[in-house]
């Protein structure tokens, strides 16, 4: 997920639901990322233009 290795697990005292809480949707911003790469590699090189 791009975190630092115990970066919830090394956490004394917080349970398993508590670390996977505390995560959340942690997964989402890497895969935005890729997400938003694949389609910068696809794109039309001049970029999207308005209709007239």
């Amino acid at each position: 997920m791009g975190l630092p290795t115990g970066h919830v697990t090394d956490v004394p005292g917080l349970s398993r639901s508590a670390q996977l809480k505390a995560l959340g949707n942690g997964v989402m911003p890497p895969q935005a990322v890729h997400a938003l790469n694949l389609l910068l590699a696809t794109a039309p090189a001049g970029g999207l233009t308005a209709a007239a």
